[in-house]
């Protein structure tokens, strides 16, 4: 049944000469059917600079939405609009509120300087462009973070609290996150966090560590930036999804490491060394990202199938002037990065 549906996706997508585009976090049998894997900003420039002008997305809905924002003659469907619990977490009414509360607090609109963190929907980045900010990702978010100092401001960062606190430490600078933190803590800071966080990254604890730690002296642990601080502070390396892979891939096969990132990808990292494992998860419960694991092979079979019978299912769709603005946010960090 799977090698009959993955020729009938691969002929489907010849046929609409489509680009199949999978995120690291997609299963195995996603990732093995697409023409192009990676991340989420690297597969939308890829996406949008390629020579296809249908783009089957497999990830999550501010994914496809980018590669729209970077290329808007291009159709983008997604078999599943799965929709990333971080990005979820804030809208464009939960945005206007938060400055709200931050101008309550005595801070003017002109004295907070806005990033958002890659992992937010299109009409979130097209209000901090309307500010003047910017978007970052895992992989850039200490080069965009060094801009933003330079501009004088409170920073605002979200959605994820962690990666905020995380850039904030490792730079020397007060962080606070809104509405858990005191006014005082707040206005105190250099870095206001919006309290957003991934669920997937939330599972890994200091304790995790001690345990592979005391089980294996020698062993490495990796952690993404998303992670709590308490993690990343006990790290031997913090990097995006991108630079996880090539670290951990860049060392000897029989080196230990424990990585603290999602499953599907730790899972697909290196093999065994003489039958044994040197590659572990770094959590005692399995970090599977919910809505990344929805999508199946039969769901791009069915979008495809929609597609070519002129009546498609799951476009990603923008308002212009969202798609505008969004596109100034992302086109300020790419000038920078």
């Amino acid at each position: 049944m799977s090698a009959t549906l993955t020729n009938e996706i691969k002929d489907l997508l010849h046929k609409l000469n489509g680009l199949l585009v999978a995120h690291y976090y997609q299963k195995d049998e996603i990732v093995a059917l697409a023409d192009l894997c990676g991340d989420s900003l690297e597969l939308s420039r890829k996406a949008s600079a390629s020579e296809k002008n249908l783009i089957v997305f497999c990830g999550v809905a501010f994914m496809g939405q980018s590669v729209k924002v970077l290329a808007p003659q291009k159709r983008v469907i997604m078999p599943r609009l799965a929709c990333c619990s971080m990005a979820r977490m804030i809208d464009s009414d939960y945005y206007d509120e938060s400055i709200a509360l931050l101008q309550s607090y005595g801070l003017s609109k002109d004295s907070i300087f806005p990033i958002t963190y890659i992992n937010s929907n299109a009409d979130v980045k097209a209000k901090v462009a309307q500010m003047g900010g910017l978007v970052c990702t895992s992989a850039n978010a200490h080069k965009i973070f060094n801009f933003a100092k330079e501009q004088g401001k409170k920073i605002f960062f979200l959605p994820d609290k962690c990666l905020g606190e995380n850039l904030a430490r490792l730079n020397s600078k007060k962080s606070a996150i809104l509405g858990t933190d005191d006014k005082e803590k707040v206005l105190s800071a250099d870095v206001i966090c919006y309290d957003g966080f991934c669920s997937v990254h939330q599972l890994f604890t200091p304790q995790d560590i001690t345990f592979y730690r005391e089980k294996f002296a020698d062993i490495k642990i990796v952690v993404h930036p998303e992670c709590d601080p308490s993690v990343v502070e006990l790290a031997d390396f913090v990097g995006s999804t991108s630079q996880i892979i090539a670290y951990v891939q860049n060392l000897p096969l029989e080196q230990k490491v424990a990585v603290g990132t999602e499953f599907n990808l730790v899972n697909r990292l290196r093999p065994k060394y003489n039958g044994k494992q040197t590659t572990f998860v770094l959590s005692s419960s399995k970090p599977q990202c919910p809505t990344m694991n929805e999508t199946t092979l039969e769901d791009v079979r069915d979008v495809l199938l929609a597609f070519e019978d002129n009546k498609p299912i799951n476009e990603v769709f923008l308002d212009n002037e969202i798609q505008k603005w969004a596109k100034i946010a992302l086109d300020r960090m790419l000038e920078l990065s």
